[in-house]
């Protein structure tokens, strides 16, 4: 696998951005998973070229497993458990043993008066942890809490999975 798209989502909304991001990338590189966080290994693949990290921005950042119980429960579903998000797997995550790039995204609300962003927490983190973090962090635009997502977002991932997918047919420097 030359690609990993590794997410997590609350409402669907980040998983359906996930999706179009990966159908993206699969259009100019066929050699792409994608995968939900808590399927996510911990030691990524030797082969790994791009790791594209995706989560929901809740309370300001990345989720952590208080806001995730939050969540789930305006979502009308009981937490049965323990549950993992992008926050705690990047915290477990090896760091690449060779050149990585790596890009994040979120979705959130937009509006100018709600500051924070889970994209650029986890971007962060992994240019922190060695990788080439190698795009801006983006943010995917959701009309509320549960969504759905703005019109026209699912497209917009979609080109920007094309575009990162060029990240991986050009030299890593």
């Amino acid at each position: 696998m030359r690609a990993l798209v590794v997410y997590e989502s609350s409402f669907g909304n980040t998983g359906q951005v996930a999706e179009a991001v990966w159908e993206g990338m699969r259009r100019r590189l066929p050699d792409v998973a994608l995968l939900d966080v808590a399927s996510a290994p911990h030691r990524l693949p030797p082969e790994l070229e791009l790791l594209v990290v995706g989560a929901p921005t809740q309370a300001f950042g990345m989720s952590r497993p208080s806001t995730r119980e939050d969540a789930l429960r305006t979502a009308g579903r009981e937490p049965v458990g323990p549950t993992i998000g992008v926050r705690e797997w990047l915290r477990e995550l090896a760091p690449p043993e060779r050149p990585v790039h790596a890009a994040t995204f979120d979705t959130r609300i937009h509006t100018p008066h709600v500051p924070g962003s889970a994209a650029v927490g986890a971007w962060r983190v992994l240019r922190r942890e060695g990788f080439q973090v190698s795009a801006e962090a983006e943010s995917f635009w959701v009309l509320g809490i549960r969504g759905p997502l703005r019109d026209g977002e699912l497209d917009r991932a979609r080109s920007w999975g094309v575009g990162l997918a060029g990240l991986v047919l050009e030299p890593v420097r």
